[in-house]
């Protein structure tokens, strides 16, 4: 009995050393630029040092629920109603080369696209203590916004939320400088293993520049975009179709027609502006 024990002690840092962390944040956004009004929700990025992943709390909760429906075989979307996101995106990272690919839902398909940001950080020496940390300020310009960031190097960890990373240490807070879009460490926690979210059919795999172009005709024209699709189209845009499948109700698709156009409309002002 000794011996197991003596075992099992030497076994327990292996086992602490194969768990992974959770930094739990929270996102503060204005999508719509002519509504002051901010939304604010909770993001995770769970990483085992190694790899990283970074989406909204209220997509796992999506997928939990999708996973109990499934298995009880009772689809009640009403269940999700209060789920949405402002966060629809999944990044993986690899922290070794700072690369990462970007996973979202432009209509009813999954795209994806591959990229690695350069972030010309310029290190200020303004330090701050937030929470339990001490930070330093850094100053950095992506997609069209400057951007300020907090980092501590008592976690040597070179990522933070949504893409940003290559600091010498976690980001526990970063905004942009209209205040648009920041994102706050609030806690810690340590995880058994990464969380994989529930993938709705294949990805198809763009560039950058590509994925900005179907995401700008999406808000341009949701509609044509939706019915291309429905109709049997490439599933990639506004494209013919004739297909086989029942036309939609009119006044179901008046009703769709004003949602879909008011939701792209609130949506104007991107985390990414170029």
């Amino acid at each position: 009995m000794k011996i197991l024990k003596i075992l099992s002690l030497l076994a327990m840092p292996l086992v602490m050393a194969q768990q992974s962390t959770r930094f739990v944040y929270q996102a503060t956004l204005t999508p719509d630029s002519t509504n002051v009004e901010k939304k604010t929700e909770l993001a995770y990025l769970d990483t085992d040092g190694k790899r990283s992943i970074f989406y909204a709390e209220n997509s796992m909760k999506r997928d939990s629920v999708m996973e109990r429906m499934r298995a009880t075989k009772n689809f009640d979307r009403s269940q999700m109603e209060n789920l949405r996101s402002n966060l629809q995106f999944t990044i993986e990272k690899d922290l070794a080369n700072q690369s990462l690919v970007y996973k979202s839902r432009i209509g009813r398909d999954n795209y994806s696209y591959p990229e690695t940001p350069v972030f010309q950080w310029n290190i200020l020496p303004e330090t701050v203590k937030i929470g339990d940390y001490q930070t330093q300020k850094a100053e950095t310009k992506f997609g069209g916004r400057t951007w300020y960031a907090w980092f501590t190097q008592e976690i040597p960890l070179q990522d933070g939320p949504y893409k940003f990373s290559g600091l010498p240490g976690l980001i526990v807070k970063v905004q942009d400088e209209k205040g648009d879009y920041s994102f706050d460490l609030m806690q810690t926690k340590k995880i058994s293993e990464l969380h994989q979210p529930l993938n709705r059919g294949q990805f198809i795999t763009l560039s950058k520049s590509k994925y900005a172009e179907m995401e700008k005709k999406m808000q341009k024209d949701p509609v044509s975009f939706f019915t291309a699709q429905r109709s049997g189209g490439s599933g990639r845009g506004p494209a013919g179709g004739g297909g086989n499948r029942p036309g939609i109700d009119p006044k179901q698709m008046q009703e769709f027609q004003k949602r879909m156009e008011a939701e792209a409309k609130s949506k104007n002002n991107p985390i990414e502006l170029k």
